[in-house]
């Protein structure tokens, strides 16, 4: 990006960590506002970036974040859905709380989606709306909406501020609630008079404990000791790695835990990155289009071990063919979870960083070659069929997984790799290499188009001392393009790839297999994104031939700061292998 282009006032709002402080302004026992009361807690919580977009009803708030400017950052996003999807990218980067601001009706209902999203992939998030004033609730006052109700299956916990005095202790809740347990999203509303009323601050005090709340269920050890002698008596155990070991922080505990028992290791969409993809016991992807191994085999393990992952419909299939010989061991902190979808022989509650150690300790040392090998000799087979077609192709066009084969030997799996919904984040899941946890960035449960962009914003202030990749479909990018802007003004480093395929890739690819190739309204006209990024001064260009590829990755990851890369891909590729919806695992095709 050109420097020129920023405006003074631009280049002042961007901050670094070293600049930042936690320390707030107001002292125990002074008449502050309420307005005040919000950016004290943030202080408190330890905040340093957040997202947000200003309004009639959350003005208040954003005029006491005017006297906080030096000390904590304030990203200005290009809609409120890019806030709340620039929040959950910094969530999953930092393993922090994401925080986004927005105003009252629509500014509120435009958070929707991401709430949503958040809610189904246990994300973090705090949400602070504003809204009318409490004299005119219920009275279809401007920009009133029942934000509550609206909101209420898609949070985690959600609140009305009508007094100020409430609003430590509400907002302490909000962060307790939010990262604790199974995260998740929270949504706090807060009325304008609330806002601006004064009242004598008590000090701000983190909450860690709620009445009736118990975020981590007891361990009961019974249920250890049976979960280590099935696995001991095992012959083919097989493990089912999901998102909880990374929310749960417990990466060592899980490798420790499979290197003991010797136990092929396969993983969910956002289980992704938690075991480095070249370790010796990752056998790869589960479910709709995952690698051929894990999921012929999840029909003939005697035992199956799912860590922190819930069971989807699109890692199982038909539910009446699934497993039905194995013995189920279920590790997971949320007891809803236990038994809704799958019954668990041996259901093992709690945190997986306390529990997996436990059984570890019981484990004998085993290694389990003869099964392993069953694993290697399937992917033989999907190499042959699959993988090698899609990573060193024959034809004129590029595949997305030669992309995705090149990006891997540049970045040696060390970037974090943000991927919107489509056919590309398919691709993604199965090829990309990661050697670190917090590297795979998607929306696994709710499928967000429009996902990417914002939520590489977010991820990128969330570890900034990481290469952000964002990679797009030509359909997703024009969702939140808009979020360009974001980019623009604070000078987010950040890479774009648009893999452009003139379609609705995943759509066309079922109406193409199970609509008898009737594409309706697949086909896409974009814009030149090149010329497009290049009027928000971000600097990229478009490739549609293979001996450019290498040369065009290595130049955007050369560049000093953000970039857009269009690479034409072949129009009508198909992802393999696939688990045709209403079918058992072990039906899977590989063409």
């Amino acid at each position: 990006m050109s420097e020129a282009i920023l405006s003074e006032k631009a280049k002042k709002s961007i901050k670094t960590k070293s600049e930042m402080t936690s320390v707030g302004k107001c002292a125990v026992g002074t008449e502050i506002s309420g307005s005040q009361a919000v950016i004290e807690a943030l202080f408190a919580e330890g905040v340093t970036d957040f997202f947000g977009y200003p309004g009639g009803a959350i003005m208040p708030i954003y005029d006491a974040l005017y006297d906080y400017q030096d000390t904590i950052n304030h990203i200005l996003v290009r809609h409120e859905q890019g806030g709340i999807h620039a929040a959950q990218g910094y969530a999953r980067t930092s393993g922090k709380v994401g925080v986004v601001f927005a105003t009252s009706g629509p500014g509120a209902t435009n958070l929707v989606t991401g709430l949503a999203d958040a809610q189904i992939d246990s994300t973090p998030v705090v949400c602070i709306t504003g809204q009318v004033f409490a004299h005119l609730l219920g009275t279809d006052a401007f920009q009133e909406t029942d934000v509550i109700n609206i909101t209420t299956p898609i949070t985690k916990w959600n609140y009305q501020v009508t007094d100020a005095n409430e609003i430590p202790s509400v907002l302490a809740k909000a962060f307790y609630i939010a990262k604790s347990g199974r995260p998740g999203p929270v949504l706090i509303d807060i009325t304008k008079n609330a806002q601006v009323q004064k009242f004598t601050y008590p000090g701000y005090k983190p909450c860690t404990h709620i009445r009736s709340y118990r975020p981590k269920p007891i361990v009961r050890k019974e249920y250890i000791q049976a979960a280590a002698e099935l696995i001991n008596k095992a012959e083919r155990p097989f493990v089912l790695l999901g998102q909880g070991v990374i929310l749960g922080n417990a990466e060592n505990e899980f490798r420790a835990f499979i290197e003991k028992g010797g136990l092929p290791t396969a993983w969910t969409v956002l289980g992704l990155s938690a075991l480095p993809t070249d370790h010796p016991l990752n056998v790869g992807m589960l479910g709709m289009h995952g690698n051929y191994g894990p999921n012929v085999l999840t029909n003939e393990c005697d035992v199956l071990i799912a860590v922190g992952m819930r069971f989807d419909d699109r890692v199982t299939g038909r539910l009446d063919k699934y497993a039905k010989q194995a013995k189920i061991i279920h590790l997971d902190i949320d007891p809803a979870e236990i038994d809704k979808n799958v019954h668990a022989t041996v259901p093992v509650w709690g945190d997986c960083k306390e529990t997996l150690p436990l059984i570890t300790s019981l484990l004998k040392n085993k290694q389990h070659e003869n099964w392993l090998n069953k694993f290697k000799e399937l992917r033989k087979q999907e190499e042959e069929v699959v993988i090698t077609p899609e990573l060193h192709p024959d034809g004129d066009m590029m595949t997305m997984g030669e992309v995705f084969n090149v990006l891997n030997d540049l970045t040696k799996g060390d970037a974090v790799i943000v991927t919107d919904v489509g056919q590309h984040q398919m691709v993604s899941c199965r090829y990309a290499k990661f050697t670190q946890s917090r590297s795979n960035v998607t929306s696994g449960g709710l499928g967000t188009m429009g996902f990417a962009l914002p939520s590489a914003i977010g991820a990128k202030f969330g570890a900034p001392q990481r290469n952000v990749i964002a990679v797009i479909g030509d359909g997703g990018f024009q969702m939140t393009l808009q979020e360009l802007g974001t980019i623009m003004q604070f000078n987010v480093d950040v890479k774009i790839i648009i893999l452009n395929n003139h379609f609705l890739g995943m759509v066309r690819q079922w109406q193409q297999l199970f609509h008898d190739k009737r594409y309706s309204f697949v086909n896409i006209t974009s814009p030149d994104f090149v010329a497009l990024a290049k009027a928000y001064s971000i600097d990229g260009k478009s490739i549609s031939k293979r001996e450019n590829l290498r040369s065009a990755l290595q130049e955007m990851l050369n560049h000093n700061g953000s970039y857009l890369l269009e690479i034409m891909v072949g129009k009508e590729n198909n992802v393999f292998p696939m688990v045709p919806q209403g079918c058992g695992v072990a039906e899977i095709r590989l063409k």
